[in-house]
């Protein structure tokens, strides 16, 4: 088994963990959304000050909750890519440094990939070949997962990523930042079938190994037009917001499933993995899981504090490449944008 202390601060979220090969030791996560809500959305100088300054203090009380000594600890990884530049190297500079002081072997480890793994913290058996889905306020994509660091991209979004969406959307009904947890909140008190609104332009492949991908500006499009319907008619401050909300829901979520479903099957795999902050969505979690049941295809959600942004993702991930004899140079720089599939650029 492999022991890895991680480091997560790719965004907004500050987070240390302890992780032994699927089980998790230990778990710090401080979020930084309170800061950043007055303005809308992330400041990148703003979260890069504040990882700076909680990092230490992060990185011993993982390591007290986890109640093990560094002798335990068999490497030291960190999230270098996607993210914000100077948030990323907060994390990665201090996981350097907890290798060199207790010489202990590095990794480098690509986000997107660490929310691949959140699914294997609850479910420790799951192994490749599967579906992802990954649906974050960065990020939509649907992954074939081949092995470990062996990834496929055969469909993602053609604009706004599903989390974005959710909060452009929610800025529009100034329901504040961040728009996701809001939103699902309102469409349980609304009526789903309220407002047709459309999927996306982008149509779905009929078979064969075609990107399945989505687009959703049309759909926030459509929802400021219907706003500006609406006012003409209603007082602002009696808008139909519940209905709204849960119409928009809606659309996001029979976009994400009517693909995933579709990729799943034409790829012949029988598991569906989702991740990402959008994981925690209450509609994508019914509506996904009940299709795949009608299609006899397992679909997993990692348990909510894993769906957002956390480091303990980021030891799993960094285990399994660590048990394959991957590990990181100390060179390694941090990259804002690099392709899920060169993760294993990232190793030596």
């Amino acid at each position: 088994m492999a022991t890895i202390l991680a480091i997560e601060t790719s965004c907004d979220e500050t987070a240390v963990a302890i992780v032994r090969d699927r089980h998790v030791c230990s778990s710090v996560i401080t979020s930084q959304i309170d800061t950043h809500r007055p303005y809308g959305g992330v400041v990148p100088e703003v979260a890069s000050r504040q990882h700076l300054e909680i990092i230490n203090w992060e990185i011993d009380q993982a390591v007290e909750q986890a109640e093990l000594g560094w002798d335990s600890i068999d490497g030291v990884a960190a999230t270098c890519a996607p993210g914000l530049v100077g948030a990323l190297l907060v994390g990665l500079t201090a996981a350097k440094s907890l290798a060199v002081v207790h010489q202990k072997p590095f990794l480098g480890v690509h986000h997107l990939e660490g929310h691949i793994y959140a699914s294997y913290l609850s479910e420790p058996e799951l192994q490749p070949p599967f579906l992802s889905l990954l649906v974050s306020g960065g990020h939509t994509s649907l992954i074939h997962v081949k092995s470990c660091g062996v990834y496929e991209s055969i469909g993602e979004t053609r604009d706004d990523a599903a989390g974005e969406a959710f909060d452009k959307v929610a800025r529009l009904l100034n329901l504040g930042y961040p728009g996701g947890p809001v939103i699902d909140k309102l469409a349980a008190m609304g009526n789903p079938q309220a407002y047709p609104l459309p999927e996306g332009r982008v149509s779905l492949p009929t078979g064969g190994y075609h990107p399945y991908d989505a687009s959703f500006s049309g759909l926030k499009t459509a929802v400021l037009r219907l706003v500006q319907k609406l006012e003409q008619t209603e007082e602002k401050n009696s808008l139909p917001i519940a209905d709204i909300a849960a119409s928009f829901q809606d659309t996001i979520v029979r976009a994400l499933t009517k693909r995933a479903i579709a990729a799943a099957l034409d790829l012949g795999l029988d598991t569906i993995a989702v991740g990402g902050g959008v994981a925690a969505n209450r509609g994508l979690r019914q509506h996904l899981t009940a299709t795949g049941n009608q299609h006899n295809l397992r679909v997993l959600f990692p348990p909510l504090k894993f769906c957002t942004d956390n480091a303990a993702m980021i030891g799993c991930a960094a285990a399994d490449h660590f048990h394959h004899g991957h590990v990181s140079d100390l060179k390694l720089g941090v990259n804002s944008r690099l392709s899920l599939a060169r993760v294993m650029d990232l190793y030596v």
